[in-house]
């Protein structure tokens, strides 16, 4: 692992006897002695602190100073409403290509005067190189590389943050603020990756150790690794790209149009007007030929993966499986995949071809546990 880079926390991940594998090009926390398990059950009973600062943040300035430049040149490249985003709020969003796949997922928050994005740690070369060839005479596009990301999830996350600073009991789910510390300024939202209520937090790479020792020394917080992350998100019905989304699947396909305002819709106001535009606006008129759905698999045994899907009594493939694991909170295994749109309704019985056998699971609705979201 010597070519990996290493975020500002590593020392204290080894200080915590954390399992470090690669991930997107970084040396990242699997696992802490706790264990997947308990960290997930924790993360949901209690507080849990992701280190993320392997994703890349990123500053988007209008030239022009007018924040409605930047995000009219924003939307050129995802079908959100950003005009629209008001200040101190986030919107979900994803690039697209002309053929409707999405080229990365990421969040977008109208920070008043000009934009903060938070993009893919495997996509954000990509993302930051996109933006400056199509955005650039309108817009400074600023790579973030000296600070850190902290996530702290779970239900007592508040409470954790509110002890360490000001004004976050107040916070929104989606809203963003800028807050000033001892020792720097930090960039706060209240959102997450796990359907628990939490906070994304920026914060100087200097004094990223310090914040995240502060929080783990509250009797609430524990640190969580990449593979309890990876099942608590599954259970929230989120996706990864790469795995679940990706360049060959648009947003109608993946269930993602909920993230395309009115606004970008046809008949709306600024219609159309973003890569794949054609393909998208149709398939949400007419429906997609494949549909991303969760299933629920009998027994104890996750269908990963790669695992073929079958409707019942047919030796055809209807669908695939882009992630499975066993849900702690859920008690059982789930997975979500993709499947031919005519097999999609919750509800029906399909097959995962499993080490040769063709073993039953049941289309259900998503998300495998209720988002804990603070309204």
């Amino acid at each position: 692992m010597t070519d990996l880079l290493r975020t500002a926390l590593y020392d204290l991940h080894e200080e915590l006897g954390a399992r470090m594998v690669p991930f997107a090009g970084y040396e990242m926390p699997v696992q802490y002695p706790m264990g997947v398990m308990q960290e997930h059950l924790h993360c949901r009973a209690a507080a849990g602190l992701f280190d993320v600062s392997h994703m890349g943040q990123v500053l988007l300035r209008p030239r022009s100073g007018d924040l409605a430049d930047a995000a009219r040149a924003l939307e050129t490249l995802v079908p959100m409403d950003i005009l629209g985003l008001g200040a101190g709020r986030q919107r979900y969003a994803f690039f697209t290509n002309d053929a409707g796949g999405i080229l990365d997922d990421l969040m977008v928050a109208n920070r008043g005067d000009h934009l903060f994005l938070v993009v893919n740690a495997a996509r954000k070369a990509h993302d930051v190189a996109l933006m400056r060839d199509r955005l650039g005479e309108v817009c400074v596009v600023e790579e973030v590389t000296d600070r850190a990301l902290l996530a702290l999830q779970g239900p007592k996350a508040e409470t954790a943050l509110a002890l360490f600073v000001d004004d976050v009991a107040e916070m929104r789910f989606m809203d963003v603020a800028v807050l000033e510390v001892s020792g720097g300024e930090i960039w706060v939202s209240r959102s997450g990756y796990t359907g628990e209520d939490g906070f994304e937090i920026s914060v100087p790479g200097a004094m990223a150790e310090e914040a995240a020792r502060a929080l783990l020394a509250m009797e609430e917080v524990a640190p969580i690794g990449l593979g309890a992350r990876d099942a608590l998100r599954l259970e929230a019905g989120l996706c990864l790209y790469g795995s679940d989304i990706d360049e060959t699947t648009t947003p109608v396909e993946a269930g993602l149009t909920w993230a395309i305002q009115k606004a970008r819709r046809a008949g709306g106001a600024r219609a159309g007007g973003f890569p794949g535009a054609d393909r998208i606006l149709r398939e949400m008129k007419e429906g997609p030929a494949r549909r991303r759905v969760g299933l629920r698999p009998e027994g104890r045994a996750p269908m990963r993966a790669g695992t073929r899907i079958f409707a019942e009594n047919s030796d055809l493939p209807v669908g695939e499986v882009t992630s499975g694991a066993f849900g702690p909170t859920l008690g059982g295994p789930m997975s979500m995949g993709y499947v031919a749109a005519q097999f999609a309704a919750p509800g029906t019985l399909v097959f995962g071809e499993v080490r040769g056998k063709h073993l039953p699971a049941t289309i259900t609705e998503m998300p495998f546990t209720p988002a804990r979201f603070k309204r």
